[in-house]
């Protein structure tokens, strides 16, 4: 069954919408203020004490300081720490380091068949092939075969493409937000039919 993660949650009843919806992740953008789904570390702590057991919660990162992923992984806010940034290997040791035995994700955009051989060459325990973080849009699809690991598929996907992505690409996850919204807010229905296409055999 492909997994799936409602990314960029910032309000409360975003976290009720995925405490319904049960994904296997649900994720927090943290002190990234392009982003209007931006969260401070104090904000995602407020937000993830209303979260369900059973959804994972990951922190969103753009090239923050080690220490602020460190310490959300560390004190137990978040469970997974996901590089949307220029972090290199040195920085996902340095991570490792400063919060033993996390979990680390790392995006890639994809371009190029070289952007999936760094994708395979990650010491990352995962990573997400995304077409430019935030875009809403897909990247060239036919590039993804070129990946030699387990990845979670992001940008442009929507309840209605779901399916047709695990078909063709039989990702290990998904990671979907704009997808799931309507006027830059939450949609608990579309939220809702996307973890219901992600799930279906």
């Amino acid at each position: 069954m492909t997994k799936i993660k409602i990314c960029g949650l910032y309000r409360p009843e975003d976290v009720e919408y995925v405490n319904e919806a049960k994904p296997d992740w649900c994720g927090f953008i943290i002190d990234f203020p392009k982003s209007h789904r931006n969260l401070t570390p104090d904000r995602v702590r407020v937000l993830r004490k209303r979260l369900a057991p059973g959804v994972t919660p990951v922190g969103v990162f753009v090239d923050s300081p080690v220490e602020t992923a460190a310490a959300l992984l560390n004190n137990g806010t978040i469970a997974a720490a996901q590089l949307h940034g220029h972090e290199d290997e040195r920085y996902i040791a340095a991570l490792r380091s400063a919060a033993p035995g996390c979990t680390v994700w790392k995006a890639f955009r994809v371009r190029s068949p070289a952007d999936l051989e760094a994708a395979s060459a990650s010491t990352a325990d995962l990573v997400l092939l995304d077409n430019g973080y935030g875009t809403g849009e897909p990247f060239d699809w036919s590039l993804a075969g070129g990946v030699k690991r387990p990845y979670l598929l992001a940008g442009g996907l929507t309840p209605e493409n779901i399916r047709s992505a695990i078909q063709t690409l039989h990702p290990w996850g998904l990671d979907i937000s704009s997808g799931v919204e309507t006027d830059k807010q939450k949609d608990l229905n579309k939220i809702l039919a996307a973890v219901a296409a992600a799930r279906k055999e």
